[in-house]
């Protein structure tokens, strides 16, 4: 009897150690819920979006508005991954990339899932409404809608999803430069078009890489028989050229400056190089080797053209 405090107070141990790791797991997977390493590149550009459309000058740099702005595109994009899972939760469970993700896992409840991305969206809609601009929610709000009623579907029903899905894909320099000025001109849309040119040979990477998965899912992102490679070869090295040349006009309209012009060469070239190698060799290595480049390729370029711009 003496020993029964004893073997309680481990038994309560053992209690809450298994409650802390449960707790654990639950917090994790809302967090993965959020896609973090998506809306790593969503920040780069929303970030190089309003720090490009803002004024030059650093000393009157509006830093509270910046970090007002992330943090309402962070919360729009988090819901919009979330929910995004949700309506892919059947096709998910099909493909090994994603047979661990949360709601696969049954770590989250769908129905937890649903109010949970539904009030990132709606909380983050509205912060940036009330903390930057309505121009900049509603951007967001069309960001989401696009994401998940036209991309989303269109995944299983044709392989031009693609550059529908590089609509939304690019709106994020867009809510950034809405946010820092309030209105778009000319100068936002070129940075629209960076993103959008970007998004073809960073996913048909992606693509190739688990073109196996996608097919088990149903997914129709690549052309099924012989068409493939030549879709996979057009869709890769056509928009890296196409960004090759969208990155040299801010130097070209004197925007930016030489340090950003031999940059976007440099940066533009090699990535280009990545490309052909990809659309010729058509391997998992080369896919790997290119995805790699294109996640590095973005925010370095971004980062180039925030530190040589010019008055815009």
């Amino acid at each position: 009897m003496a020993t029964e405090p004893i073997l309680a107070a481990l038994d309560v141990a053992a209690v809450r150690r298994r409650y802390g790791l449960a707790r654990s797991s639950v917090l994790s997977g809302y967090w993965s819920l959020t896609k973090p390493d998506v809306n790593f590149l969503i920040v780069v550009t929303a970030a190089a979006g309003f720090w490009i459309g803002a004024p030059v000058s650093f000393a009157h740099f509006p830093w509270v508005s910046l970090l007002h702005t992330l943090v309402g595109t962070v919360l729009v994009a988090s819901g919009a991954a979330t929910l995004n899972q949700l309506i892919e939760l059947r096709f998910d469970a099909q493909m090994r990339r994603t047979a661990r993700r949360p709601l696969v896992s049954r770590r989250i409840e769908p129905s937890h899932a649903l109010w949970f991305g539904m009030s990132l969206s709606l909380i983050g809609a509205i912060y940036l409404a009330v903390t930057t601009n309505a121009l900049a929610s509603l951007l967001s709000i069309l960001t989401l809608l696009g994401y998940l009623f036209l991309y989303t579907p269109l995944k299983r029903k044709t392989p031009l999803c693609t550059l529908i899905g590089a609509l939304p894909g690019a709106m994020p320099p867009l809510i950034g430069w809405a946010a820092a000025c309030g209105r778009l001109d000319g100068n936002a849309w070129l940075l629209f078009a960076v993103v959008f040119f970007w998004q073809f040979p960073h996913f048909m990477a992606i693509a190739w890489m688990y073109r196996e998965d996608y097919a088990r899912a149903g997914y129709v992102v690549l052309p099924a028989g012989q068409s493939k490679d030549r879709f996979v070869t057009w869709q890769t090295l056509l928009p890296s050229l196409a960004l090759l040349a969208v990155t040299l006009v801010p130097a070209i309209r004197g925007a930016a400056g030489i340090v950003y012009l031999a940059g976007a060469l440099v940066l533009g070239s090699a990535f280009l190089c990545y490309s052909a190698r990809f659309a010729f060799r058509m391997s998992t290595v080369s896919a790997r080797q290119l995805l790699f480049a294109s996640i590095l390729y973005l925010p370095v370029l971004f980062a180039l053209l925030g530190l040589d711009r010019k008055s815009i």
